[in-house]
């Protein structure tokens, strides 16, 4: 995937060359000869690095002027100084400026090369840093050997490479975003931008806005607001949430898929870019087709390769693994020692419902190690949070279990039995065979005994 890069220089003999070696290496490039048509060039769409001459002549503004009009407008686009009459002060000015660097004519084809592969690194590192301080270290690790797991991991060997837009459904916390950035990650399109918008909450003007910016009033200014579409240039756009989305803006989004294009807000300049649109979405989409709220044409744009994420709790066999990698990466992150879960801890998680799904797992395991952070001991069952204990009493405390005590024997085991039995097909999501297997049982003798206590497991639900 291409990297766009706009040089500006007023020797047209400077720009061919230059053009030539960026061409050469891949990147895609544009050329501007003085600041009036630098201006515009960026007012159609933002460079990803500017490689700029400081003397321009017949110019409104130097390459110092540009600069700093740059620098105060789009502080993330690193700029990279050329000039044949190059010295010291000049270098100094330019860095203090707030290039990235600064290369005098002649110069060396690797020099250059090594400039701008340096200057897009940096600019990526620091859009991550950003995104990390205000979303927090990012998960993208699919973990688990379920067979719902495997499916999808096999989905996205084959969907990433692709340019084929991509709609991930499910519940909340199922990790729709993690999916959506392991497909940008082994996609053509890694080296770009990774841009994540949530249109929940967001009015159609707000919405509207951070999806395709703002125009500047001046004829040269070129965008006020950077939208979405136009960062995630050459990269991957994940709309979260996207039922959500205004429906007064769904068929302007629907003519940005179609077009590889939009018109700013305020403006009437065409944008034109090369963007990846990978949507989630925790509600039923067609429902809300019916209802009217969300357009048939958007939908079906959007739902070219579709993947639903599973609950947690239709993957319980993952839980184990899920444990062990979120507590090894929260001890990693607090400067904890790493600690283990004992057996009926593991269990009581497995049988647990899960209504927060993966997040959920997630944020328990950090509070779990945190909370226990003093001791050496795998972290036993009665130190769960209370939701957990409560949701399963039996295999939490089965002694406290008063009701026990008021019984005659053959009335206990039965009581015992009964909630231990469905505590165990709750563990493995109703799966018999693996249930029978632990419970050193027959699968028919098991599946006698779950019939007398009267429990129904998952897959005679299912066979019903």
């Amino acid at each position: 995937m291409t990297t766009d890069i706009l040089i500006v220089d007023d020797e047209a003999d400077i720009r061919d060359l230059i053009s030539d070696i960026l061409k050469d290496a891949k990147y895609s490039v544009r050329t501007a000869v003085d600041s009036d048509s630098a201006f515009k060039a960026i007012a159609e769409r933002v460079p990803s690095v500017l490689v700029l001459d400081i003397w321009l002549q017949g110019s409104e503004l130097d390459g110092l002027g540009i600069l700093e009009m740059v620098r105060k407008k789009y502080p993330h686009m690193p700029v990279i100084m050329i000039s044949g009459h190059g010295n010291i002060e000049t270098a100094v000015a330019a860095i203090k400026t707030g290039a990235y660097d600064f290369i005098e004519k002649p110069f060396k084809e690797d020099r250059l090369l090594l400039l701008v592969a340096r200057a897009l690194e940096h600019a990526r590192l620091k859009h991550e840093n950003l995104e990390l301080k205000t979303r927090g270290k990012l998960e993208t690790t699919l973990n688990g050997s379920s067979q719902a797991i495997q499916q999808i991991r096999q989905a996205l060997e084959k969907i990433a490479p692709t340019a084929s837009r991509v709609l991930v459904t499910g519940a909340p916390g199922t990790g729709k975003e993690m999916l959506a950035r392991l497909i940008h990650a082994k996609s053509p399109r890694a080296n770009g931008s990774f841009v994540v918008m949530n249109v929940t909450g967001l009015t159609p003007d707000r919405a509207e806005a951070e999806l395709f910016g703002i125009e500047d009033s001046n004829p040269n200014g070129g965008a006020e607001k950077l939208g979405l579409f136009e960062r995630a240039h050459n990269g991957t756009l994940f709309i979260d949430e996207v039922a959500d989305m205004p429906l007064e803006l769904q068929g302007k989004v629907l003519r940005a898929l179609q077009d590889q294009g939009f018109t700013r807000m305020r403006g009437n300049r065409r944008v034109e870019v090369d963007v990846r649109v990978i949507a989630g979405s925790n509600r039923d989409l067609e429902s809300a087709i019916t209802a009217g709220h969300f357009r048939e044409d958007l939908y079906y744009r959007l739902n070219v390769v579709p993947i639903r994420m599973p609950a947690l709790r239709d993957r319980r066999e993952d839980i184990p693994d899920l444990c062990r990698y979120f507590l090894r990466r929260a001890s990693e992150m607090a400067g904890l020692q790493v600690r283990e879960l004992s057996e009926e801890a593991l269990a009581m998680l497995q049988a647990y419902h899960w209504p927060g799904n993966v997040r959920q797992l997630r944020n328990m395991m950090e509070w779990l190690l945190i909370m226990t952070s003093d001791s050496r001991e795998p972290i036993s069952a009665d130190e769960l949070p209370p939701e957990i204990l409560s949701s399963n009493p039996v295999l939490a405390r089965p002694e406290t279990n008063a009701d026990i005590m008021s019984m005659a024997l053959r009335d206990a085991r039965e009581l015992f039995e009964k909630q231990y039995l469905a505590a165990q097909i709750d563990r493995f999501g109703g799966n018999i065979s693996k249930t029978s297997h632990f419970v050193g049982m027959e699968r028919s003798a098991l599946h006698r005994k779950l019939k007398m206590l009267g429990i129904t497991a998952a897959e005679e639900k299912v066979a019903g």
